[in-house]
């Protein structure tokens, strides 16, 4: 120690303030004041954070690897004891009518656009001005809520997602919109779909995924549903999944035919908008080729995409749109998370190019991946438009990650409520309840799978109720929450004896022994149903079957199937 100089003594009230220092400028930034621990007292006053951060040391000295994360509104600690004393509420069954939803969750509510700008624009005041119309944006909505004392639902808040969103239909020909087709109205803003149209001038297609989870008669209501209300819009149906009991390569066989069958009907779609203008003839041999040989290959490939994240930044400044620049038709394919879009885009590619998560957030950037020497495809990540939809039922959407809930109840009353969880999974009610609850629920399950905590071997009623989230979010074990265009009820007969159903139920492959548990899906929707237990799937006593796990690409089948599904044809 240097001569004269004390060593100046560190008590224990300093630390602790060096370690709340710390943990201020570790927090979320606010919009509004509010306080700096989490705790609202009013309303108006809302923090919102990242999810899933990383160690910024991961990425490198000079790579902020948080930059893209998911970024929501966080409830505060009044709300979230609120959540954990209705788990202990009884289940109410509801009537299949009150699952009828159409678009009036997006009524007055628009989605941020790029501010005006010029190619003579600096970079930096650029993104000054985005910045400030992206604070000012959010200001406004919260104010608007605040008039109306409405609750604010989820939605991204990190602008660099939203950055990413214009830049995708700013360079893109064609628009794909996809939309889950179980919960079809709620991820289909009319505010984007007008923006695309009548601002930009473009040509946007309406992809339905995961048609092979619900009704093949839901199917065909929800695809009449948006012709009749857009009629410039073309639907175009998609399978990501496989609704049959065959297990192994005859599963992925039958996959990969319902891939093939839907990327055949986007490709026609295509060709009608481009018309003469530009000869896909390429794109339609490569279909052709993948049909007869199929590329579809394991995770092991080697991913070889153009991932562009600063550089396409750059050159967005320099270059203007040009209509099928350089000869080549951009194919934009945006939407929510958790709809699909990757796995659209592997089957389109023909090989696993894009990872596959079921986790919200998983595709970071936007990237292009050519599918021919003419063909370029444009990765969106998945957005959460602005809205009024409930955050419980966000949850169930796929746009909220399960694993960051902290109180998962009013997600699984929701979904308690719409589906007989115990006659499906065969559970039986816990000692320690009188009635059917969220609280029970999560119970039951965790007992008949084994979730115990450590020490006191209760219970764990959290790992349990994340877990049936997560079942739903698949599809697995028959817990398929699905919802109805409007009026679909009252005309059910009508949707089932349509004459496109069997045109559905051949494109989904549905054996004839498995068309009881689709039509018998809604006996079993109701808690106080009637309906006799239905037989349980197998599974293991781990969480894997509904985790977040990548999706392998089914291998190619040796025999050419023909387009089963042509209801858009029109030729």
């Amino acid at each position: 120690m240097p001569q004269n100089q004390r060593k100046v003594p560190y008590s224990g009230k300093k630390k602790k303030d060096q370690l709340i220092k710390k943990r201020r400028a570790k927090m979320s930034q606010k919009f509004l004041n509010g306080a700096s621990d989490g705790e609202t007292t009013e309303d108006n006053e809302l923090t919102s954070g990242k999810l899933m951060e990383q160690p910024l040391n991961r990425g490198g000295r000079h790579k902020n690897v948080n930059r893209y994360n998911l970024q929501f509104y966080q409830e505060s600690k009044k709300e979230l004891e609120q959540m954990k004393v209705e788990g202990y509420n009884q289940l109410d069954g509801v009537k299949p009518k009150m699952r009828e939803m159409d678009a009036h969750y997006f009524d007055g509510y628009d989605f941020p656009i790029r501010p005006n700008w010029s190619y003579d624009m600096d970079k930096n005041i650029l993104n000054l001005n985005e910045n400030r119309y992206f604070k000012e944006y959010v200001e406004n909505l919260q104010k608007f809520h605040k008039e109306g004392n409405n609750e604010l639902s989820l939605f991204e808040l990190n602008l660099e997602t939203w950055r990413q969103l214009w830049r995708v239909l700013e360079f893109s020909d064609i628009l794909l919109i996809i939309v889950d087709v179980r919960y079809a109205s709620l991820m289909f803003p009319p505010s984007l779909y007008n923006y695309i149209v009548q601002t930009l001038k473009k040509h946007a297609i309406l992809v339905l995924n995961k048609v092979d989870l619900v009704e093949p008669d839901v199917v065909v209501a929800w695809r009449h549903y948006f012709l009749e209300k857009y009629p410039q819009l073309p639907v175009v149906l998609f399978a990501s999944y496989s609704n049959t009991s065959m297990k192994g390569s005859a599963r992925r066989s039958v996959c990969y035919k319902l891939c093939m069958e839907g990327v055949y009907n986007i490709y026609k779609e295509c060709q009608k908008i481009v018309n003469s203008e530009l000869d896909l003839t390429s794109w339609e041999q490569k279909i052709e080729e993948d049909m007869d040989t199929g590329n579809l290959i394991d995770d092991k490939m080697i991913v070889q995409t153009i991932e562009t994240t600063e550089e396409i930044s750059d050159d967005s400044v320099s270059k203007p749109y040009q209509k099928f620049s350089n000869g080549k038709l951009t194919v934009g394919c945006i939407g929510f998370p958790n709809v699909g879009k990757s796995s659209l885009i592997n089957a389109l590619k023909g090989k696993k190019v894009v990872s596959v998560s079921r986790t919200p957030g998983h595709t970071k950037h936007f990237q292009t991946i050519y599918l021919t020497n003419v063909v370029v495809l444009c990765d969106c990540p998945g957005l959460v438009f602005p809205s009024a939809t409930p955050k419980h039922l966000q949850v169930l959407l796929g746009s909220y990650p399960i694993s960051q809930l902290q109180v998962p109840y009013r997600s699984l009353k929701f979904l308690g409520e719409h589906l007989h969880i115990p006659n499906l999974l065969k559970l039986h009610l816990p000692e320690d309840f009188d009635v059917w609850s969220p609280a029970a629920l999560a119970d039951a399950w965790a007992l008949k799978r084994g979730f115990l905590t450590a020490k006191a071997a209760r219970p764990d009623r959290y790992r349990a109720a994340n877990h049936l989230l997560r079942m739903c979010l698949a599809g697995q074990n028959n817990i398929i929450l699905q919802f109805y265009p409007p009026g679909y009820n009252d005309a059910k007969d009508f949707w089932q004896q349509h004459a496109e159903v069997e045109k559905v139920k051949r494109y989904q492959n549905i054996p004839i022994e498995d068309e009881h548990l689709m039509s018998n899906n809604e006996d079993t929707s109701s808690i106080n149903s009637e309906s006799g237990e239905s037989e349980e799937t197998t599974s293991s006593n781990d969480e894997t079957n509904a985790d977040e796990e990548d999706e392998e690409m089914p291998h190619a089948s040796t025999s050419k199937r023909s387009n089963a599904f042509a209801l858009l044809d029109q030729d």
